[in-house]
């Protein structure tokens, strides 16, 4: 990863800060909120997934030759495993990580 991707994430994740804290909704919530007699600490997780976009025509042919096999492209498949997701054709499971439902 180049140093001007990171600082363009960096930048992705300020804006995303900035426009949480100028939330009228969410500020209006949070009084709610301490007007019942609570404080409020609010702490937010953000997730920035990449793709470069010569990895996604890679991804579209695959997953064009295995459509019979399954509906999911490799990201799909990355994710769910990512999340502990087995799914039906899945061949290449690592030994060292439990199969959930199998």
């Amino acid at each position: 990863m180049t140093s001007r991707l990171r600082e363009l994430i960096q930048q992705l994740g300020e804006a995303i800060h900035e426009s949480v804290i100028e939330s009228e909704q969410i500020a209006g919530v949070v009084q709610d909120i301490r007007r019942h007699g609570f404080d409020v600490l609010l702490m937010l997780e953000a997730t920035i997934g990449l793709n470069e976009v010569a990895s996604k025509e890679a991804d579209a042919e695959d997953s064009e030759e295995s459509a019979e096999e399954a509906p999911f492209t490799q990201h799909d498949r990355d994710w769910l495993r990512s999340l502990r997701i087995s799914f039906e054709g899945e061949d290449d499971v690592d030994d060292d990580e439990p199969s959930e439902g199998k």
